[in-house]
């Protein structure tokens, strides 16, 4: 008589052994039409799943994070079904959930194009209809070998080689088609109610360039047709905002060929990446930050003694001189700790934070490179912290608090917190990663933060927390991060004097809050569609004439306004003022000021926002003092 309690604390008692859907419907026919799954014991579990013993039990719905992970895993085994009927000598290789949906990689003699999506999305259809009973079975792993290969699957046999120390693996079979899954999986392949392929992609098996490349296919699922359309719609505003087609309408910058994954700074854009290193510049000074600046170019040795050769060798760019290997810096960090090496060090000093806003090389695929999301040259605005471990609490206290200064004055107040926990190869002892994992948690907590732990995700040397932004089209970006390290000040013998004259090696906190300058200009473009807040944007102001008489006051309005401190351009070219504001609203100048005779003799200006308001005409000082308060306040519209 298995006793079950589900979340709210509430018992119930069976008579006898029943599954995870009896108990669905015991507590209600609606909340079984939207259960996916359950958790036993905080074990996901398929719904067919026996419940013999007490349990606690909750049920995952459709709706709910891991229900959508879960359509989502199912509906890529729809996929690959269909491709083996479509396309029977198709060899399948993986197909996991990602955010948002999921894709499979696939071997095959002919290369599919997108006009193929339609067809294969009608083959999946068809199985949906069919409706399809999917069955977990166990098989051990001689046995799923020899059945990998009898059927010449040779990507899944070559996974279940990579698997030989377990028992068994689990499959999922829904009508002729079996597949290798830990699941657990949806009851029946009619429960997928709403999906769409997306693209159309390639991949090298197992991220090996050296490894065949194969086709891949994305698609997204969702719990029903109103979210599919919801996340649709949100793709095309996204597409609209693309920070690549709002940099050619701005005139901010671009990349090209030679030099792949760099970005040539315009004028405008370069502005544009000077104020915004002029305004952290302000916070670092603010929060006790000192300024450095380390060498691009450095000597293969330092990156062995710090570890990144060994964990990022495929990362980096290597340069041969003189019959020495130099790399251009990925990160900062061991330079940073050369500073802090040179002359003695006092437990007075410290802490010492170190900032820098280094310019860093990274040797990423080519297929991966994205605008300035994924780049190969990048300036971190990055800092370390040396300090002693009862230092160690408050300095990642004062950190949080600058980044969400930092986040909230552009606009961004959805914050994610992410406490990334040891990986399996890691440096150090427990005891040391017990003590950085608590220290971070407590600073979350001293905050009044909740947060997320991802098991095994932090650094090789220490524990981190990601700071992810939820942008106003929910979509999510990692930027900031906060890490401890006990041991590279250690490993690069970087120590300081204690309080008893010996010798003792400082916590060395890494730190950053954009993480990349240009992938967060890039965020911010896409989310505020290229109208950025008049503080942070390039050019504030635009002044026009209506005819050549107006040229000198245009002239008089300039200087006044650039000595508010205001970013302002002039234009007296002999063009209609029509073509002139929309020349400058493409390129998305947050006000323009239109002077014409009437205007010049009342010494005021007609005011229009770039969004297309009429503000109507008003003095040259009271918009000034309507500008430079709008500046102080960090005042933000978005799209």
């Amino acid at each position: 008589m298995p006793v079950v309690t589900l979340p709210d604390g509430k018992k119930l008692e069976f008579e006898n052994t029943v599954t995870i859907a009896d108990v669905a419907k015991s507590i209600g026919p609606g909340l079984l039409k939207v259960a996916v799954a359950g958790k036993i014991n905080g074990e996901e579990a398929d719904l067919s799943r026996t419940i013999e013993s007490d349990c606690d039990l909750s049920i995952i719905r459709a709706q709910d994070p891991e229900g959508l992970e879960i359509i989502r895993h199912s509906t890529a085994h729809i996929l690959a079904q269909a491709m083996k009927r479509l396309y029977p000598d198709a060899q399948l290789a993986i197909g996991p959930v990602i955010e948002d949906g999921f894709y499979y990689d696939l071997d095959y003699k002919e290369t599919f194009s997108e006009s193929d999506l339609d067809k294969i999305e009608a083959k999946m259809q068809e199985i949906i209809e069919e409706d399809l009973p999917v069955t977990r079975l166990t098989m051990t792993i001689s046995q799923a070998i020899e059945f990998y290969k009898g059927i010449n699957e040779s990507y899944k046999v070559e996974i279940l080689e990579g698997l030989e120390d377990a028992d068994e693996v689990s499959f999922y079979r829904q009508g002729e088609f079996t597949d290798l899954c830990r699941g657990p999986h949806i009851p029946s392949t009619g429960a997928i109610k709403a999906f769409k392929l997306m693209k159309l992609a390639g991949a090298y098996w197992r991220g090996d360039s050296d490894r065949p490349m194969l086709q891949r296919i994305y698609g997204t699922a969702w719990q029903d047709k109103k979210a599919l359309k919801k996340y649709l719609h949100r793709l095309e505003e996204a597409a609209k905002r693309d920070h690549r087609l709002l940099a050619k309408k701005m005139d901010l910058f671009h990349i090209q060929e030679e030099s792949p994954g760099m970005a040539f700074w315009h004028p405008r854009g370069w502005e544009l990446y000077r104020n915004f290193q002029l305004y952290l510049h302000g916070k670092l000074k603010k929060y006790g930050y000192q300024e450095i600046r380390t060498p691009e170019l450095v000597d293969r040795s330092l990156w062995e003694a710090s570890g990144h050769w060994e964990k990022f060798r495929d990362d980096m760019f290597v340069v041969e001189s003189e019959n020495r290997d130099y790399v251009l810096k990925p990160m900062n960090c061991p330079c940073h700790v050369q500073v802090f090496k040179q002359g003695l060090t006092s437990y007075r000093d410290l802490p010492i934070r170190l900032a820098e806003f280094g310019s860093c090389h990274r040797n990423e695929a080519s297929g991966t490179l994205h605008g300035l999301f994924r780049v190969r040259n990048f300036v971190q605005d990055d800092a370390h912290i040396f300090c002693t471990e009862d230092q160690m609490l408050s300095e990642i206290t004062d950190f949080i608090k600058l980044l969400q200064e930092v986040y909230t004055d552009f606009g961004f107040d959805d914050i994610i917190f992410y406490l990334s926990t040891r990986p399996e190869k890691r440096i150090g002892s427990d005891e040391v990663w017990d003590k950085a994992e608590g220290a971070l948690a407590k600073a979350l907590e001293a905050n009044g933060l909740d947060y997320e732990i991802q098991p095994e995700e932090g650094a090789f040397y220490g524990p981190k927390v990601e700071f992810q932004l939820r942008d106003s089209l929910g979509r999510k970006w990692q930027c900031g991060t906060v890490q401890i390290d006990f041991f590279m000040p250690e490993r690069l013998g970087a120590y300081y004097i204690n309080e008893e004259g010996e010798k003792a090696y400082p916590v060395m906190i890494h730190r950053a809050i954009f993480g990349s300058l240009e992938r967060f200009l890039g965020i911010l473009l896409e989310e505020y569609s290229g109208n950025l807040p008049l503080w942070i944007a390039p050019t504030q102001v635009a002044v026009f004439n209506i005819s050549d008489a107006q040229a000198d006051y245009c002239k008089d309005v300039v200087a006044k306004l650039e000595e508010n401190g205001l970013r302002v351009e002039l234009d007296l070219r002999n063009e209609k003022i029509g073509y002139k504001i929309r020349e400058h609203t493409i390129k998305r100048v947050p006000y323009l000021l239109v002077i014409g005779d009437k205007e010049m003799a009342a010494g005021e200006v007609a005011v229009r926002t770039q969004s297309g308001e009429d503000l109507g005409v008003m003095k040259l000082e009271d918009f000034v003092a309507r500008a430079v308060k709008e500046i102080e306040v960090k005042h933000f519209a978005k799209a």
